[in-house]
């Protein structure tokens, strides 16, 4: 008798809907199997043939930490080309990469954690580079064009499967676990979620990624707003996976809660589905959700929503349908990609100043110059490069040898011990770069030097070393061959390093003047170099070794070296910026916009020796510099494998130049708000509400031709406003251009954009061509979320429409008048006031009504006053009522100017910040009229009410 194959399970029948699918795969799984679905790594179950997963695999612009890989631009120079369509590509690339590697490496995840859509809206974030603009508009355009490459084009199922970070209003690294982002209600729907919403509806993405910070007082991984926004903006099952640690901080460092169980049980039912925590062990997770079931706090259907969201993902990516489900093949380093990386890398170069010294012309002798002439610097999150492209490659490259110098600009020095003796570089094979591992899967590595190489030591012949500073006290030594000194876990100092890098940087020192000498000081332990007998390295806690005393003998100044090479040539070259390792990076914000003094020393040596000089920064956000004295100036971001190729043809004209900034370039650090001040609209932030001069604005960027914008039309009609105008291209270069659209409220009855991105178009035309170019803006583009009603409105009136080359060179305008919906008073009379709906405000903070949902508001001053506008109290009211908590204090309620207060006082604290009380107290106003309240004292205002 012939066995018979018993019959796949329907879980594998292809021809079910997924849902169908998912619900006969849950009833399969048993509960602790469920639970144990619910960490990043969830184990197979090898009872119904289903393999282990894992969520997350980085890919902000390539595959990062899982070796080589084909690198793109940062992610802020993805945004400089102003070019969605260019993006999909790389997306696509990127997810043709991330299948080809994980056919070869099951640790590559198909879960992809990318793109970043936070908004720039603080240069001096340390993750300005993985952002891509300040506009929400051109943000989502992006970022949706990111996601649906990486989703794929095929009708069932997804090449990979993008998670957008960091959800929500995460704009700083400092105390990122711990600081609550303030955000007023039209901030939140106007600025913070825009740019998640446009990409969430435009349908290819499979989840989001909750961010380290708290918003209003209340933990992101807790969020209200994935319930009641994300979740209502599509039909898909959404995966919300938690980023790295982030639940355990929940307990240990926010302290929200009190026990892990009572955490994870929130996340869980706030919507987060995966647990990205300790690592691989997903053993504390799972006895956290058990023991979360056992109190009560979770009912074996929530961990069932959460395992269902997982499984969609799973499905959706082919994976209980067999190898041959995704059809299209992956592909790897092909010439295609490395074409591909090439033209991203030309089109994110933008021309901030040109004063006809670009191109340069072919037999220019060129001195290419400064810290990073010859280096193409890699960040957290990029890959291990196949190829590699440094600026002088480039120009070399382009122009001949015999027509390019060269010099670094670095100072090369001997350090000196009290004893007479010197720091030496032992001889030693070159070392190999080191390997990175992955978030959650491989931890990262710390990138220290490698231990089998000998110490430093001393004699009386010293190693000349290449001293760099970077600013902010912070250097890096290097040895004559190339490799950095790093410290290794032992604490032996090696030149071992082929670059500075890693979560802890081990490459960078600084010097602290110490009696007639320096100390050395070695930022990533904290601890000072010494001399032992055994050889150099850091002082162990406790360690009777002393601080050796250095003197610093300079053998060379760098900007003497850039004098002489720029002194020589027709053309000079400074190539300016950062390492994104160091000073601005994740967990390190910036202090400053200024360019570090070293560079500025030999930005000044290079212009005095000749005034011709290019500079050109390569750079992960804005620096201030002044460009009066400079002929030409230049800005990309690290343009990852291609990025000197792109660089040198920018320069010699091969390519015009039509990269556009994604976000305001500031002229001095007084132009800032504080780095925490979430309140775009109250601290006139970004282009949007900027009221001084920048250094150069949104949207800024020249060219080498010239264009010419005629014929602006616009027409209300059908829901959307159909504007038209005609571009020119009147030079002679063949050149692309970014039409930019703006739009303008022109008599507001609220604060609103002096002008906002309604869209834009990046278009190539050849000399003499003419262009015209068609935008349907819907309606819904020109509202602003009214606090009075809780929701968007369009205002009636006329707006400014603009079109030009950026948010500032306006070439054409007209005026469009939209019906819109008229405002109405509030309603106050019936339904009182949420504290937080205020239409001005200061001295406050916004604050969590509840650990579940709402807000409230409390003072960051001594005193804090808001402001209602338009309220109604129709024939009458004769008492207010507050909803506070918290600390003792006042709530002084104003009915009009001029008239007293209602004061009404919270004698003692309540029991909990939570546990809100009601204070009564007699107030007299009727008709329509604005209502004031000044609030003193540690309280939380949830609510004012009215009533006759």
């Amino acid at each position: 008798m012939t066995e018979r194959t018993p019959p796949a399970p329907p879980f594998r029948d292809r021809h079910l809907p997924f849902a169908k699918r998912i619900d006969d795969l849950l009833s399969r799984l048993t509960l602790d199997e469920k639970i144990s679905f619910l960490h990043q790594f969830a184990p197979a179950v090898d009872r119904l043939g289903i393999a282990a997963f894992r969520t997350g695999q980085e890919a902000l612009h390539g595959v990062a930490w899982m070796g080589p890989a084909t690198v793109f631009p940062q992610a802020v120079g993805i945004g400089a080309t102003w070019n969605p369509e260019l993006v999909r590509r790389i997306g696509e690339a990127v997810s043709q990469e991330v299948r080809a590697m994980r056919a070869r490496d099951e640790r590559v995840g198909l879960n992809v954690w990318a793109p970043t859509v936070n908004l720039l809206r603080h240069p001096l974030w340390g993750r300005n580079e993985e952002g891509y603009s300040e506009d929400p508009r051109l943000t989502s355009a992006i970022a949706t064009a990111y996601t649906r490459g990486l989703r794929g084009d095929h009708p069932v199922y997804w090449r990979t499967a993008p998670v957008l970070k960091h959800w929500l209003a995460h704009n700083n690294e400092t105390d990122r676990d711990t600081c609550s982002a303030s955000v007023r209600p039209r901030v939140l729907h106007e600025y913070d979620l825009r740019a998640f919403r446009d990409t969430v509806e435009a349908g290819a993405v499979a989840g989001v990624m909750p961010a380290y910070n708290l918003v209003n007082g209340r933990p992101n991984h807790v969020s209200p707003y994935l319930r009641e926004q994300l979740r209502t903006w599509t039909d898909q099952e959404l995966l919300v996976c938690s980023d790295a640690g982030a639940p355990s901080n929940l307990v240990d460092s926010e302290h929200y809660f009190d026990t892990h169980e009572e955490a994870t049980a929130a996340a869980l039912l706030a919507g987060v589905d995966s647990f990205t925590d300790h690592g691989t062990d997903g053993s504390k997770i799972t006895a956290r959700l058990r023991g979360a079931l056992a109190k009560g706090l979770l009912t074996e259907a929530d961990i069932d929503t959460a395992v269902r969201r997982q499984l969609s993902v799973r499905f959706r990516l082919g994976e209980f349908d067999g190898p041959g489900a995704y059809a299209a093949p992956g592909a790897f380093d092909t010439p295609e990609h490395r074409a591909l990386a090439q033209e991203a890398a030309e089109q994110a170069i933008v021309l901030l100043k040109n004063d006809g010294l670009l191109p340069l012309a072919p037999d220019t002798r060129i001195a290419v110059v400064g810290l990073l002439a010859d280096e193409c610097k890699l960040d957290w999150y990029s890959g291990t490069l196949i190829h590699r492209s440094t600026p002088l490659e480039g120009l070399l490259e382009r122009f001949g040898a015999d027509r390019v110098s060269f010099a670094e600009g670095v100072d090369r020095i001997r350090l000196r011990t009290a004893e007479g003796t010197y720091l030496r570089v032992p001889p030693a094979e070159r070392a190999d770069g080191p390997a990175r591992g992955a978030e959650g899967a491989l931890d990262p590595a710390l990138l220290a030097g490698r231990t089998d190489l000998p110490p430093l030591t001393t004699g009386a012949d010293g190693t000349e070393l290449a001293l760099i500073d970077w600013g902010e006290d912070v250097l890096t030594l290097r040895a004559p061959d190339g490799r950095y000194l790093s410290v290794a876990e032992d604490g032996y100092v090696r030149a071992s390093a082929d670059q500075p890098g890693g979560w802890v940087v081990q490459e960078t020192f600084r010097l602290e003047p110490h009696e007639n000498g320096h100390l050395l000081l070695h930022l990533g332990t904290g601890r000072h170099v010494c001399v032992a007998a055994d050889g150099v390295k850091v002082a162990a806690p406790g360690s009777p070794d002393e601080p050796a005393v250095f003197a610093l003998e300079v053998t060379e100044h760098g900007e003497d070296a850039v004098a002489r090479a720029a002194a020589g040539a027709d053309v000079v070259v400074v190539v300016a910026g950062n390492d994104p390792h160091l000073n601005g990076r994740e967990t390190e914000d910036r202090t400053t916009l200024r360019l570090p003094g070293h560079q500025q020393r030999l930005l000044r040596a290079a212009r005095a020796a000749n005034p011709r000089t290019v500079l050109a920064l390569v750079s992960a956000y804005p620096y201030t510099v002044a460009p009066a004295a400079l002929p030409a100036m230049l800005w990309t971001a690290h343009g990852g494998q291609a990025a000197g190729t792109a660089l040198a043809r920018v320069l010699a004209g091969d390519v015009s130049p039509a990269g556009r900034l994604p976000q305001t370039w500031y002229a001095d650090d007084a132009d800032l708000p504080d780095l925490l001040d979430y309140d775009v609209i109250g601290s006139r932030q970004t282009y949007l509400y900027f009221e001084g001069t920048p250094l150069f604005p949104f949207g800024h960027g020249l060219s080498y031709t010239r264009f010419t914008y005629t014929d602006l039309t616009a027409r209300a009609a059908d829901g959307a406003v159909r504007v038209t105008f005609w571009v020119t291209n009147t030079g002679a270069v063949r050149a692309d251009e970014v039409a930019q659209l703006y739009a303008r409220a022109a008599d507001p009855s609220v604060i609103r954009p002096r002008r906002q991105l309604l869209d834009h178009a990046r278009i190539t035309l050849a000399p003499g061509e003419t262009r015209e170019l068609s935008f349907d803006v819907p309606l819904s583009a020109f509202a602003f979320w009214d606090v009075a009603r809780g929701d968007w409105r369009v205002e009636p009136g006329p707006y400014e429409l603009l079109a030009g080359a950026s948010s500032e060179d306006i070439r054409l305008r007209t005026t469009v008048t939209l019906d819109g919906e008229p405002a109405t008073p509030r309603p106050v009379a019936s339904r009182g006031l949420d504290a937080v709906d205020f239409d001005e405000q200061s001295g406050t903070r916004i604050v969590d009504r509840t650990k579940v949902s709402g807000d409230a508001v409390t003072p960051s001053a001594d005193v804090a006053e808001l402001l209602y506008r338009a309220c109604d109290f129709g024939t009458g009211v004769r008492q207010v009522s507050v909803e506070v908590a918290g600390g003792g204090g006042t709530v002084e309620v104003w009915p009009a100017p001029g008239a007293a207060p209602a004061t009404l006082t919270l004698d003692a604290p309540t029991s909990g910040p939570y546990d809100y009380t009601r204070l009564t107290a007699a107030f007299t106003a009727d008709g329509v009229r604005d209502v004031r309240v000044r609030l003193r004292g540690p309280l939380r205002l949830a609510h004012v009410g009215f009533s006759g």
